[in-house]
């Protein structure tokens, strides 16, 4: 089997359950550069290099986070609400997916391709992060014809 390979950390960011708290301590009071995506007022997010050391920090509502990995807002009772989120950019989606699936992971999202064009794949780790293995276009503009 191939091996799994990480490039590098595409993004980090909390899950929130409380929008107006989380926005008071990362925008109003660490003055982080983050802003609403257009048609998503509660999603903020940065752009890539304007905090150093990460290509994308946002902060995630859980129910977003939610109708991303089972089609629902509501996060399902059985499984743990994740606390942040990251995600690793990987060479290969489907060997990603595929390594996962090989070592008992159990995966939320299976190499999907989003509405913006990002391939991903969701699954919890053990502490209850939700962890994304993901290959992103415009975070490798040298591979865009």
């Amino acid at each position: 089997m191939h091996p799994l390979n990480v490039l590098f950390v595409a993004g980090f960011g909390p899950i929130t359950q409380s929008h107006e708290k989380s926005q008071s301590l990362y925008v109003n009071t660490l003055n982080l550069p983050l802003r609403a995506m257009e048609g998503n007022e509660t999603y903020l997010s940065s752009e890539k290099g304007e905090i150093g050391g990460v290509n994308h920090f946002a902060l995630w509502p859980l129910a977003q986070a939610a109708q991303s990995c089972f089609g629902s807002e509501d996060w399902p009772s059985n499984i743990t609400a994740p606390q942040s989120w990251i995600e690793f950019e990987v060479e290969d989606i489907t060997v990603a997916s595929e390594q996962m699936i090989s070592k008992g992971y159990y995966l939320l999202v299976n190499n999907r391709v989003e509405p913006w064009g990002q391939s991903v794949t969701r699954f919890l780790s053990p502490e209850g992060i939700l962890i994304g293995l993901t290959v992103t276009p415009w975070l490798h503009p040298e591979k865009i014809d």
